[in-house]
């Protein structure tokens, strides 16, 4: 249990962390001066000049007001720490958007206190929103305004609305477990990166299902989600913080429901 203090200090910290990674992205987005380097030789991995310096930036930031903490992040690793708690960080997810011009893109922070988060943000500078959830308080912070969060309940799959990056993430059986819920839902819309995870905190869509993700891309977002009220787990229903096969839902029998879809016949 973290006591109100700390709670309180975990919070400041986690807006000002969100702070100076937006002074930094945001400039940088839809700029003709957006410098793009490949981190796979086989692939296509972008990382930019805005991944690396707000990453750097929030690691000060930490050394300055949490130095006892761990920090794993994206582009840098892992720092070891002596506090039980860990900065889960991922300076830019949806890297592919932001150097496309696509506002989906978002800066994520997770507080993991060892058995997943407890706190987390989903940020969007040039949108201007930031969702943040912990410790019983679920909100999006907009235009000056604070708004809570809260995830809605849903009557039945065929009601759904289902956000993913598939096809262009996970393999070909991953791929067809997706669909076998994608062909039950409502509607399904593609490639919207951190900013699924954020609708369904805000009560807007029901459903995510993504595959191959790391602890910085779903530490932020299950906070949030976990803290309006909805169910992020792996496939098997189990924890999903350290990455993986991840699905979230803002209600649970709409989670429970896909599970069965995606685990029937399955091993």
């Amino acid at each position: 249990m973290v006591d109100p203090a700390l709670q309180r200090e975990l919070w400041d910290t986690a807006n000002r962390l969100a702070d100076v990674a937006g002074k930094i992205c945001l400039p940088l987005f839809r700029s003709p001066v957006l410098n793009t380097d490949n981190k796979d030789a086989d692939g296509y991995d972008p990382v930019t000049q805005a991944d690396r310096n707000a990453e750097k930036a929030m690691r000060a930031v930490l050394a300055e007001l949490r130095p006892d903490d761990a920090i794993l992040g994206e582009e840098y690793g892992a720092k070891p720490g002596t506090s039980g708690l860990t900065w889960v960080l991922d300076p830019v997810d949806g890297t592919r958007a932001f150097i496309s011009g696509a506002p989906t893109w978002g800066i994520l922070i997770g507080v993991d206190a060892g058995d997943g988060p407890v706190m987390g943000v989903v940020d969007q500078p040039f949108t201007g929103e930031r969702f943040i959830g912990g410790f019983g308080r679920a909100e999006v912070l907009r235009a000056g305004k604070t708004t809570p969060l809260a995830v809605r309940r849903c009557s039945g799959l065929n009601n759904a609305i289902l956000y993913t990056t598939f096809p262009e993430i996970g393999t070909p059986q991953e791929r067809a477990r997706f669909e076998s819920v994608r062909d039950q839902v409502r509607l399904t819309r593609y490639g919207f990166d951190c900013y699924g995870y954020a609708l369904v905190a805000m009560g807007q869509v029901d459903l995510v299902i993504e595959a191959g993700l790391n602890a910085y891309d779903i530490q932020g977002p299950q906070a949030v989600i976990e803290a309006a009220g909805g169910v992020v787990t792996n496939w098997e229903g189990g924890p999903c913080h350290d990455g993986g096969r991840v699905i979230a839902a803002g209600d649970p029998d709409i989670h429970a429901a896909a599970l069965e879809l995606m685990n029937s016949g399955e091993a």
